[in-house]
This record gives C-alpha cells, sequence and structure tokens, in this order.
C-alpha cells in the first residue's frame, strides 16, 4: 500500500487495497488473523492498536447485545472452529447478532479447510475495506 501512494481518491485506495489482499495468500491470511480478537473477546493474540481494538469492539457490539445463552453457544461454536481448523473464527461482525454468527459457524464448520481458509480470508478482506473507510471518512459501501 505504501509504495502504490498517493492515492487520489477512496475508490483509488479501496481498489488498490482489494487488489492487494487477493494477492496475499495464506501465511498473510494467518497474521492478519492473529491481530483479531476472538468474537465476545477483547484482546487479539498479537499486538494491535487502540483504534484496531476499538473498531473491533464497535463491530461486535451487536452480538454483544444478545442473549447470554446465545453468546455461550456462539463461544462453544467458535472454540470448536478453531481447534477444528487451527484459527481463530473470522467473521465480519459489523451488524451481525449473535444468532447470525451463530448460524455462520455452524455452516462453516462443514467447509473443508482449505474451502474454510479461502471464506475467512474473504471475511478479512471485508474487515479491511470496512475499516479502511472509516480511515477515509468514508460511509461504508
Amino acid at each position: 500500500m505504501v509504495a502504490r501512494r498517493p492515492f487520489f481518491s477512496v475508490d483509488a485506495l479501496l481498489a488498490t487495497a482489494d487488489e492487494l489482499w487477493r494477492a496475499t495468500g495464506p501465511a498473510d491470511w494467518d497474521e492478519a488473523f492473529a491481530h483479531h480478537p476472538r468474537i465476545g473477546e477483547r484482546h487479539a493474540r498479537a499486538p494491535v492498536s487502540s483504534a484496531a481494538r476499538t473498531w473491533s469492539a464497535d463491530e461486535q457490539s451487536t452480538a454483544s447485545a444478545s442473549d447470554t445463552g446465545v453468546r455461550d453457544a456462539l463461544a462453544m461454536a467458535t472454540a470448536e472452529y478453531e481447534r477444528r481448523f487451527g484459527w481463530i473464527y473470522i467473521v465480519c461482525a459489523t451488524g451481525r447478532g449473535a444468532e447470525e454468527m451463530l448460524a455462520d459457524v455452524t455452516a462453516r464448520l462443514g467447509n473443508e479447510a482449505e474451502q474454510e481458509r479461502a471464506v475467512a480470508a474473504a471475511e478479512q478482506g471485508k474487515i479491511t475495506r470496512l475499516r479502511l473507510e472509516k480511515l477515509a471518512g468514508a460511509e461504508a459501501s
């Protein structure tokens, strides 16, 4: 991204980010995943900025407002996901409740590992795009 600067519009910034993310692979994805807290948690395995912590909490706020029983079921399903695949459950959580994410993680548990890694990477791409829009002061598309 740094080598591609300057960006003369938000659209150019987002298009470049999408292009570069599509050019990444599993090692890059694992690094990105490590910078996210588990759903319902506040701290990631890898260090993150205070802005990233704030964004993550905001992105998960709809799920945090859900019924305790659903949140507990989601925590158990995401733990099962992590055991099965070896990385945390990555989902673009913005505006999604715990019930919706529980259904999503349950469905994704049926994926083969390579298929699921691609799904998780696509979700990471959505998260990155939303955060770049926030940084640029643009409305989410």
